[in-house]
């Protein structure tokens, strides 16, 4: 035998193995603790002092309607309206909504879920250790804004292969009308602009054909120039009456990319935090409870709505797809509700097993919440070239985030 195959007993019988045996037995017991299904007794009187099953039941059914038809509003708005003059994505009016939206998203990530999560984490309700000493719900929503992180880069990696792709399809398929043509340099007849030019002739009146990219490649060559200054990028956006939304080129194609993450991200931290708060408020009995959550979250989905149809609008989804995520967002709180009026007789919001899963979750909820909010909707449009030449934008951007987050914040003092 070898020296350590004669000492692995020795430790393990001695000291040591005895503190491990006492340890892991401890951590098992608790564990099992944590995941019994026995309501707590710590609870039972609260609950039993602000009881009335039939009127919570009305308040369920009026917060059904009230949350649906503030979600369905929120997120249809930028969707609905983005012929609309003023609530067009490249509009300031939905920029500095959209900042009030990302302060809402933001307080509900720090005020609301972080210490809902945290409250259910420690409850009295649940064993000391590990729940008690460890700040589980912290790591939980520093490990979920990670992993949102992670996704982030994963997916815009995905699809930005996915457009180069389609992008050398294109310049293949222009190579070859070149090539067919017999020259680079063709002549064509097309109306004359003021200048006596047509977009992309040379001086001796011959014209390049080099595809679709010739457009896309004239505005990025100018537009690098004039970014250089915000007078140049305000001769841009007052020159240009037309979006520059081409289907492939440099910025363009990067922010359609970043908009598709963004959008079915956010929608994922929406909806996993949607389904806790409709099951808590449907096997809720207490009047007291669901009477204030009523208001709190139809505010909340509003806004979180019109966010998340701002970012479907920016992605230039195709309908079909932009109605099932919008109608997907606008379902999960209302059926969540609805969930929990149905299993409200068999499942009890108070048990260990339901603490731990409700906290779990909160914290989820609140990293990917926190991580987009302040990572893809405040620093992508806060940081922009376009905000920072733009003052009267910057002083109504800044004030809607700030009225946003302090008038969701301060929504906690009733729900």
């Amino acid at each position: 035998m070898t020296f350590m195959e004669d000492l692995l007993p020795v430790l393990w019988f001695g000291e040591f193995g005895d503190k491990a045996r006492v340890y892991s037995d401890s951590f098992l017991q608790n564990l099992s603790q944590s995941m019994a299904n026995i309501p707590c007794d710590a609870h039972e009187e609260e609950l039993d002092s602000c009881r009335n099953d039939s009127l919570a039941l009305i308040l369920k059914m009026i917060a059904i309607g009230a949350i649906l038809i503030a979600g369905v509003c929120g997120v249809a708005i930028p969707l609905i309206g983005k012929k609309r003059r003023f609530l067009r994505t490249d509009s300031n009016f939905f920029v500095a909504t959209k900042a009030f939206a990302a302060g809402v998203i933001l307080a509900t990530g720090f005020v609301h879920m972080l210490p809902d999560a945290t409250s259910a984490l420690t409850d009295s309700c649940l064993p000391k250790f590990p729940w008690s000493k460890f700040p589980f719900s912290g790591f939980i929503a520093m490990m979920a804004a990670l992993a949102t992180l992670l996704a982030d880069f994963v997916g815009t990696q995905y699809y930005e292969r996915k457009q180069e792709k389609q992008s050398q399809l294109i310049r293949a398929e222009s190579s070859d009308f070149v090539l067919e043509s017999g020259s680079g340099i063709v002549q064509v007849e097309t109306t004359r602009g003021s200048t006596g030019k047509v977009f992309g002739e040379e001086d001796d009146g011959a014209m390049h054909i080099v595809g679709m990219h010739a457009h896309a490649a004239h505005h990025r060559h100018s537009h690098s120039q004039e970014h250089g200054s915000c007078d140049g990028h305000r001769r841009e956006e007052d020159s240009h009456g037309h979006s520059h939304s081409h289907g492939f080129g440099g910025g363009d194609e990067d922010g359609g990319v970043r908009h598709i993450i963004v959008s079915q991200v956010l929608e994922l931290g929406i909806v996993s935090h949607s389904v806790i708060i409709g099951l808590s408020l449907g096997v809720s009995q207490s009047p007291c409870t669901v009477r204030p959550l009523i208001g709190a979250l139809s505010f909340h989905q509003f806004f979180e709505g019109f966010a998340l149809g701002g970012c479907i609008s920016q992605a230039k989804f195709r309908t079909l797809r932009s109605t099932v995520m919008a109608c997907f967002f606008a379902l999960t709180t209302p059926i969540g509700i609805a969930v929990g009026i149905g299993i409200s007789s068999i499942y009890n919001a108070n048990t260990p097993r339901a603490l731990v899963i409700e906290g779990i979750f909160d914290s989820i909820s609140a990293g990917i919440l926190v991580y987009m909010a302040l990572v893809d909707l405040i620093a992508a449009d806060f940081l922009s070239k376009r905000m920072s030449c733009n003052l009267r934008l910057q002083v109504v951007s800044y004030f809607a985030l700030f009225l946003g987050a302090s008038l969701m914040s301060s929504l906690a003092i009733w729900a």
